[in-house]
């Protein structure tokens, strides 16, 4: 039975190595840490002597043929493995709606309204950059329009230790419905062959894992079979296969209620607690998220041949890469700057008052890191290995890599100065 020294279930020992592990790559810091490495092994080795043995390994197929299955590895990670890093953001977003800030319209209103400003103005930005380049590079528009919500936690971790809770929670709210959004622009424009029947079947492994976990069912043999033929079928169906891991977050419960609830140990009050499923599950599959699925997606997908600095700089010429970049650095701070103002414009919304605008300033910037989703977006925009691939993560590894830096300085000054409020305010306190 657990204790009110050990609120966590019965039977799951403190010191087991998995707990353990489990707690260290849920640390934001850890996984931004384990992106940018996975993102640098992949440079060096696109770029070094071996790399037509990384390309390779990349490229190579295999899978069943018969369920439309038969993928590259780098397929496989980005249509498989990033499949669990939805399926989490999933979660958290209906958490957010049912329990969350997301769920107060008018809390949430100032974030959302940024969020949809951070989408539109990239995205009209990139495609103003590149109007004179023909259809086939516009399918690119998304491309900057995205948050990557790993690397962006991270680095407010890093150097937001000071910082107002609130405006963390701005940034999570506002990169939790761009998700929502990329996820939308995802079913909606990169879908090219729509299956019905195979939809209309992945209905059916999708309802079963539904009626399950709203009855509390837990068992990973139920449910992680149900779960990959509903991902099987979407995928076999043309919708890109990560929004199953979307539809399965959804499909869990978020309220701890009689029948679907988790043991959460003795409160200090005395009375045994309780979590709701989704955020059992959330507590589960974030580490192999963060820690396994994220960082190989972002080992197969950012790897790209940069010909030295030569290529580099003719690869940043290209109206894809300018377009990506400024549209992840300059889309991204009008975008949401606007949408905040215009919104705290209408009485009654007002931005939190434990931040200013200028923290919105540096938190923007940091919203224009991009690198994950963005790089999924570039793939389906445009495919592997197609002329604008190499330019496309080019543009997103360098509009990120900017974003991150001005963001990083204005909030280490701003974290500085909360940090120095906060000590005179200890001083002050003291008899």
């Amino acid at each position: 039975m657990a204790t009110e020294t050990d609120p966590r279930p019965s039977g799951q020992q403190k010191t087991s190595t998995w707990y353990r592990l489990a707690r260290v790559l849920s640390q934001d810091a850890i996984g931004g840490a384990l992106l940018l490495g996975a993102t640098i092994i992949a440079l060096v080795l696109a770029n070094a002597p071996i790399a037509d043995g990384y390309f390779a390994v990349r490229d190579f197929t295999f899978g069943i043929p018969e369920w439309r299955l038969d993928l590259s590895v780098g397929a496989w990670a980005a249509d498989g493995l990033l499949a669990i890093f939805f399926f989490v953001v999933g979660l958290e977003l209906k958490e957010e709606f049912v329990a969350g800030k997301l769920r107060n319209p008018r809390a949430a209103a100032v974030p959302i309204a940024g969020a949809v400003g951070g989408v539109i103005v990239p995205a009209v930005i990139f495609t103003l950059i590149n109007l004179d380049d023909g259809a086939d590079a516009l399918r690119g528009w998304a491309i900057p329009t995205a948050t990557d919500i790993a690397f962006a936690v991270a680095v407010i971790a890093v150097v937001g230790r000071f910082l107002p809770p609130a405006l963390r929670t701005f940034l999570l709210t506002l990169a939790i419905v761009d998700d929502l959004i990329a996820i939308t622009i995802i079913a909606v424009f990169y879908t090219d062959e729509l299956d019905f029947l195979m939809l209309g079947l992945a209905l059916i492994p999708l309802a079963i894992f539904t009626v399950l976990v709203q009855r509390g069912v837990r068992s990973w043999w139920l449910l992680l079979p149900l779960a990959f033929a509903t991902w099987t079928l979407i995928h076999a169906s043309g919708v890109h296969a990560t929004v199953a891991g979307v539809l399965l977050g959804f499909a869990v419960p978020v309220l701890a209620t009689p029948r679907a609830r988790v043991d959460a140990g003795v409160g200090p009050d005395g009375q045994p607690r309780y979590h709701g499923l989704a955020e059992h599950f959330a507590e589960r599959w974030s580490p192999l998220s963060a820690g396994l699925a994220v960082p190989i997606f972002a080992f197969f997908s950012a790897g790209v041949a940069v010909g030295g600095l030569s290529g580099l700089a003719t690869a940043l010429q290209t109206s894809i890469a300018i377009g990506v970049i400024v549209g992840l650095i300059a889309g991204k701070f009008i975008g949401i700057l606007a949408g905040s103002w215009l919104i705290t414009r209408i009485k009654g919304i007002d931005l939190d008052p434990s931040f200013r605008w200028i923290d919105l300033v540096g938190m923007t910037f940091i919203a224009g890191i991009g690198f994950t989703v963005s790089l999924l977006v570039g793939e389906l925009a445009f495919g592997q290995g197609s002329e604008y691939d190499d330019d496309t993560k080019i543009g997103v590894l360098v509009g990120s890599f900017i974003s991150a830096i001005i963001g990083s300085a204005i909030l280490s000054v701003r974290n500085r100065h909360y940090r120095k409020a906060g000590l005179d305010e200890a001083e002050l306190s003291v008899p």
